[in-house]
């Protein structure tokens, strides 16, 4: 039995023997399904961030250069991804996360009014090379090379923020939930990467994944400012 690529039927085939099915069997299906639920759950990571922008109205604390990186680097991940025809359960969330980021750098742009001519400059520029890396039109050398430097571009799109994070000792207007997700997705994927048999270079890129979205986080739970009820009087 097959369904989205998933065989369940030694898993089906142990259950009706009255057995438990063996971890050889088990561990492909649960990291499908994981691998899945992250693509699903994707579609929704960056919308807390978006709307937490839209309702204060606000980018204050937050990085312009360090999510113009993350686009960059989804781009080249998925370009790399598309490339090696690799399940898309395996990279299914960097479609997501794409659409998303494009989003969420247009809304901080609105908000940094005026745009300076350089962020145009780097605009466009992403806009003439992005299809072009996207259909794979690159020479394999260049492309392994794209690839291998995304690593250092989502490291260094996180250093700018969490050294703002940590010079203003505040997470200005950084989503808890999002930056979360990013971790807990992170997480997963290193399980999802080694059971698919994802080169090493993919793997890696979920383990810095988890050590820069952990040090966000961190310090949003660090820096977060303790409510003040309303009607309490100090004495």
């Amino acid at each position: 039995m097959d369904f989205l690529g998933i065989d369940f039927s030694c898993a089906f085939g142990s259950l009706r023997s009255g057995q438990i099915p063996h971890k050889d069997c088990l561990l492909p299906i649960i990291s499908k399904l994981l691998g899945y639920c992250i693509v699903a759950a994707s579609t929704t990571v960056k919308v807390p961030q978006i709307l937490k922008i839209l309702k204060h109205k606000s980018i204050r604390g937050l990085s312009t250069v360090a999510f113009e990186l993350e686009v960059v680097g989804y781009t080249i991940a998925l370009a790399y991804c598309l490339h090696k025809e690799l399940p898309f359960s395996a990279y299914g969330e960097l479609l997501f996360l794409l659409i998303q980021a494009i989003i969420l750098v247009a809304i901080i742009y609105y908000y940094s009014q005026p745009v300076g001519i350089k962020t145009w400059i780097r605009a466009l520029l992403y806009c003439a090379v992005a299809p072009t890396v996207l259909a794979g039109q690159v020479d394999p050398v260049l492309f392994e090379a794209l690839y291998a430097s995304q690593h250092a571009i989502f490291f260094f799109a996180r250093v700018p923020q969490i050294w703002a994070n940590f010079r203003n000792k505040s997470t200005g207007e950084l989503s808890f939930l999002t930056c979360l997700m990013n971790f807990g997705g992170s997480m997963v994927r290193v399980f999802t990467s080694i059971q698919e048999k994802a080169p090493t270079s993919v793997l890696m890129g979920s383990v810095i994944g988890i050590v820069t979205n952990g040090s966000i986080l961190s310090q949003i739970i660090i820096y977060q400012k303790p409510q003040v009820k309303k009607g309490k009087k100090v004495e």
